[in-house]
């Protein structure tokens, strides 16, 4: 048996009844729909609820939503870090070497390695680059945010808006 010698089993399948085609048996006059009234013409718009306000009308059209509180953090890996000349890391160091863009604050990820020690200051760490600094025999310090450890600003955080 192939895939075109499939077909339902006799009787499963039935023909649509064509209505409205004249009064020679069933379906014939009114087809069906009645004697007059908006089911019996072909007037009903589609999404049309009997007069009520449309469901594509009574929902809002927002284009999405901007958190106003959301921290913004440029991040930098261990990779980078096991790359970085000298053996203090701040991001005024790292921004002085272009390691990270000039705006917001610092997080300092775990991809990569780090075999020396690093004094490392941040805004913020991940658990596993702060576990590989340290057994690296490095010093972790996480730097208070600018808007003073509650939320920041409605306008966004402080350092990425300039």
């Amino acid at each position: 048996m192939k895939v075109h010698d499939l077909k339902p089993a006799p009787g499963a399948t039935k023909e649509r009844r064509r209505v409205g085609r004249g009064i020679g048996g069933k379906g014939g006059k009114t087809a069906g729909r009645g004697t007059k009234g908006q089911g019996a013409r072909g007037s009903v718009k589609p999404g049309f609820e009997g007069g009520q306000m449309p469901l594509s009308r009574r929902v809002p059209k927002l284009k999405g939503f901007r958190n106003p509180f959301r921290v913004e953090y440029v991040v930098v890996n261990l990779d980078t870090l096991q790359e970085f000349d000298g053996d203090v890391v701040s991001p005024d160091t790292l921004r002085a070497n272009g390691l990270v863009h000039k705006h917001g604050l610092v997080k300092v990820l775990g991809r990569g390695e780090l075999t020396r020690a690093l004094r490392v200051s941040a805004h913020g760490f991940s658990k596993s680059a702060q576990d590989a600094i340290t057994a690296a025999g490095g010093t972790v310090e996480v730097l208070p945010p600018p808007f003073n450890n509650g939320r920041p600003a409605a306008s966004g955080n402080a350092l990425s808006n300039r």
